[in-house]
């Protein structure tokens, strides 16, 4: 926050607390049992406290202890002040424990939609004071210029600024259906794919093992992974996939993986954040979340 010249300076308050108790009590000796604090240093603190206000608040006798009639005023005036900042104490405490307020995550649409999505709306039922805004995009967006406080990414990191922290990996397949198989072939190297009627997404090309990568013409190009699944399952063509997209149909023989000995490493899916929220529990209980419910 920036300085402001024209504020006014933050009050004292010593004394404050020790003098509500005194009143509340009606003696220094109760008032100091309540704090766990010395009845000498109660006393020497409402001196003080009364030499700054240039007024006497309470009447002290042998027998009890008093409120004046300035002291009476500045009891109702300090009293809701000291409620407020215990009430502020036990907020900050619990936003320490518990995920309460906002929290923005952004993750890739088609993942995000099979897979992040009800795991976080799942989160968002178990914390009720969570306020949760999450936005799916296939763009890699910028955290802290655009205010999210947790990305998930898929594949290769570019981002070293931001703390990584691994949720689950990814096998990228390679498959096309039987039919189409029976009709065309089954391509025995990835440079046979040339030959055949690719499904793409966004990319020109397809990474296979040892960091190969080859370049194809497709047939038909779409930035959907459920609609090239659509198709390589019409028989339209060989299509490169990640698992979480295709296993069921590869267990149930509508599809069936080729080159498989070319398939490239696991891809790991990770939760980035920045250093900043390194503490936050929010983001530590939501990275806790998706880790227990994505890994295998």
């Amino acid at each position: 926050m920036g300085n402001n010249a024209n504020a006014s300076p933050l009050p004292d308050w010593s004394g404050v607390r020790e003098f509500v108790a005194v009143a509340e009590r009606g003696s220094f000796t109760r008032a100091a049992q309540w704090l766990g604090l010395s009845t000498a240093h109660i006393s020497r603190q409402i001196q003080a406290l009364e030499q700054r206000l240039g007024s006497v608040l309470l009447h002290r006798t042998t027998r009890k202890v008093s409120l004046t009639e300035s002291g009476e005023q500045y009891w109702r005036q300090c009293r809701p002040l000291l409620d407020a900042l215990a009430e502020a104490e036990r907020s900050l405490g619990q936003w320490q424990t518990t995920p309460v307020g906002r929290l923005r995550v952004t993750a890739p649409m088609s993942y995000g939609e099979r897979h992040i999505a009800p795991l976080l709306n799942s989160f968002a039922a178990r914390y009720p004071q969570l306020q949760l805004h999450y936005w799916l995009t296939n763009q890699a967006l910028d955290l802290t210029e655009q205010g999210y406080d947790l990305a998930i990414r898929v594949g290769p990191l570019q981002d070293s600024r931001l703390i990584a922290q691994r949720l689950a990996g990814r096998r990228l397949i390679v498959c096309a259906s039987p039919e189409y198989l029976a009709a065309f072939g089954c391509p025995q190297s990835a440079q046979q794919l040339q030959q055949h009627h690719c499904l793409a997404g966004t990319l020109d090309y397809w990474r296979f093992a040892d960091g190969q990568v080859v370049a194809i013409s497709p047939r038909l190009r779409v930035n959907s992974g459920p609609a090239l699944l659509d198709a390589a399952l019409k028989g339209l063509g060989v299509v490169q996939l990640p698992d979480y997209y295709v296993d069921r149909y590869l267990d149930s023989g509508q599809l069936r993986a080729v080159l498989e000995s070319y398939q490239p490493q696991e891809e790991g899916i990770w939760a980035l954040y920045p250093n900043s929220l390194r503490a936050s529990v929010k983001v530590r209980l939501l990275v806790e979340h998706l880790q227990a419910q994505l890994s295998p």
